[in-house]
């Protein structure tokens, strides 16, 4: 009788272990060391808003509407069909616009959306329309201005789940944790009101 007793409990402990919590379930297909490095974002003080941003907002103003949830915007649960629907639209966009420098700084800066040519704010913009419009909610996609390694303003766009904030990048074809871009974050949208911007507040060791 013991021995029935203490294979059951085995057989239980085995059955526990064998079931993902929530939050590991659903970064099945990230790479393996993903997962437990994920941060979420806080933001800090208000900032104003990229004067190109305020420009596309005038050119597409759908793009700009605020979250149907004006009081507390909540992130969603990513689900290994949305990520891989996340990556395939990073890479789809990464390969469907040909890089062109802006070579009149911030005066020649025009957000445009699925344009032939452009730099990393149409790549920006392009992904979160479209991801827009496969249905993904507009509070979870946030734009991003940050500061490349060589001292380039850079913009890219922040994923926010329950979990943690991904970033899709013009520069990188694989999504990648905030914390693990390699960037000097400067400002970020609000969840709720994407016309306000954040600066972002240091990641914790």
């Amino acid at each position: 009788m013991r021995r029935i007793v203490k294979l059951i409990a085995t057989l239980a402990a085995l059955a526990t272990a064998c079931v993902a919590s929530p939050v590991s379930a659903g970064f099945i297909g990230l790479p393996h060391m993903l997962g437990p490095q994920l941060q979420k974002i806080a933001f800090a003080a208000p900032t104003l808003p990229p004067f190109a941003h305020t420009r596309f907002c005038l050119q597409y103003p759908a793009d700009c509407v605020p979250s149907h949830n004006h009081f507390r915007p909540r992130p969603m649960a990513l689900n290994a069909a949305r990520l891989a629907e996340l990556r395939e639209v990073n890479r789809d966009v990464n390969r469907s616009i040909r890089f062109e420098a802006n070579q009149d700084g911030i005066a020649g800066e025009r957000w445009l959306l699925s344009p032939k040519t452009g730099d990393c704010n149409d790549y920006a913009v392009t992904k979160r329309h479209e991801l827009i419009a496969r249905g993904w909610p507009a509070r979870m996609l946030l734009l991003a201005e940050v500061v490349t390694t060589w001292g380039e303003h850079h913009l890219v766009l922040v994923v926010r789940t329950r979990s943690g904030d991904l970033v899709a990048d013009s520069l990188n074809y694989e999504i990648k944790p905030w914390t693990q871009a390699g960037y000097q974050w400067v400002r970020i949208q609000t969840p709720a009101m994407p016309t306000f911007w954040a600066t972002v507040a240091k990641a914790q060791a």
